[in-house]
């Protein structure tokens, strides 16, 4: 299954909707189409996904927000119960009665989907707790040989629907979408490699014998890394070059040995490798965290290198970072986050037309607007830690 596009309507804190294409926007030359995944193509057009999504803004800007809503949607999509999708926190702000309304446009088997959720907030009168309901969705499905242009994608109109519900119908637990029959039925999903709740914890979160061109290039010192988790307690070995080895019965004693920057390098990459093998989706809040700027690049390029990415993965992350923003040759794929009256993220694509324009630049300069610091709060800044004077140190200037 492939995510085509998100749109999120009335969801908290954000001002306007969430509208995150995973399609290409703009034309898609001959000279793209190696570092794009064609999801499908018929007699009319070829549909395109990006394989990098990068979402940038100052701090506070809700980029981690916005990837909380993304990964909110891929698991209703994989029919996990509301109730039990970490990320619901995006929905504490709901106030009872109120609703959001999720459109999700993915593809499948030949055919794309259009599932429309809507989601409230409801008192459960037994235990008196706020629980998260679904209380009406649809679903719609067309032939994708039919599609003639990227805006007919996501037309409808006149398409069946193929299943509908609503809150009468008890075939469903409340919280969980229509989507359970269309995964029984292909026997598919969307695999999610969700990291978010490791932006804050760097500790090793993933175990097994670690490859060794990998261990090299996050710390060359390393001769080999290897976890049994069968055994218990645990069998940790770590050896360095011209050093004895080291035994560890828990994986938390780990990083007295191994630097935060190796730590998540494995974490990152192991998550990715996996998510190579089941063209799934990686979610990374804080991409360049612990991270130099090789080992940054280097992960966003082997996911738009279609040698090593060859079923199509997503990573899916949020930076700091402009000049990351770099690696792209396209615009689509790069979301500019601001937080003014309420979170909004825009499509580079639309705000910078030209690819020739070097993107950090447009990023730094304040050309795209709202992202660099404003300038009023930069001065006052300057003048409060100008303005201090280390206790003792202020003798008269001889």
């Amino acid at each position: 299954m492939r995510l085509l596009k998100i749109f999120i309507q009335d969801m908290p804190r954000f001002k306007g909707n969430i509208d995150i294409d995973f399609i290409t926007k703009q034309r898609v030359a001959e000279d793209d189409q190696e570092k794009l995944f064609n999801t499908f193509s018929n007699n009319y057009t070829s549909i395109y996904t990006n394989q990098a999504i990068s979402f940038i803004g100052l701090n506070a800007s809700g980029k981690t927000t916005i990837l909380k809503a993304i990964s909110f949607v891929i698991n209703l999509l994989n029919n996990e119960a509301l109730n039990n999708i970490k990320s619901k926190e995006i929905l504490n702000d709901l106030s009872d009665n109120e609703k959001v309304k999720i459109t999700s446009f993915f593809y499948n088997d030949n055919s794309v989907y259009k599932l429309e959720t809507h989601i409230e907030k409801r008192v459960n009168q037994v235990d008196n707790e706020s629980k998260l309901i679904i209380t009406e969705e649809r679903l719609w499905e067309k032939d994708a040989t039919k599609v003639k242009t990227k805006k007919s994608l996501f037309e409808f109109n006149d398409s069946d629907i193929r299943i509908e519900r609503n809150e009468k119908e008890q075939f469903l637990l409340n919280d969980v979408s229509v989507m359970i029959a269309i995964n029984k039925e292909k026997q598919s999903n969307f695999p999610l490699r969700d990291m978010l709740m490791w932006t804050n914890h760097n500790m090793l979160n993933i175990l097994g014998k670690f490859p060794k061109e990998l261990l090299t290039f996050l710390d060359p010192s390393i001769e080999y890394f290897k976890c049994d988790i069968r055994k218990k307690p645990a069998d940790i070995r770590l050896k360095f070059y011209e050093s004895e080895e080291i035994i560890l019965n828990n994986p938390s004693e780990i990083e007295k040995y191994l630097s935060s920057g190796t730590i998540k390098g494995i974490n990152v990459f192991m998550n990715a490798l996996l998510c190579f093998m089941e063209g799934g989706y990686l979610i990374v809040d804080e991409l360049e965290n612990h991270f130099n700027e090789e080992i940054v690049t280097t992960l966003v390029r082997f996911f738009m290198n279609p040698n090593v990415n060859r079923n199509g993965a997503t990573l899916i992350y949020s930076t700091h970072y402009s000049e990351l923003l770099d690696e792209y040759d396209r615009n689509d794929c790069i979301y500019i986050v601001r937080n003014r009256g309420g979170i909004y993220t825009e499509n580079l694509s639309l705000i910078l037309k030209r690819n020739d324009i070097k993107k950090s630049e447009a990023y730094e300069s304040g050309y795209l607007e709202g992202t660099v610091p404003i300038y009023e709060s930069y001065m006052a800044l300057k003048k409060v830690l100008s303005s201090v004077r280390i206790e003792g140190d202020e003798g008269d200037d001889d």
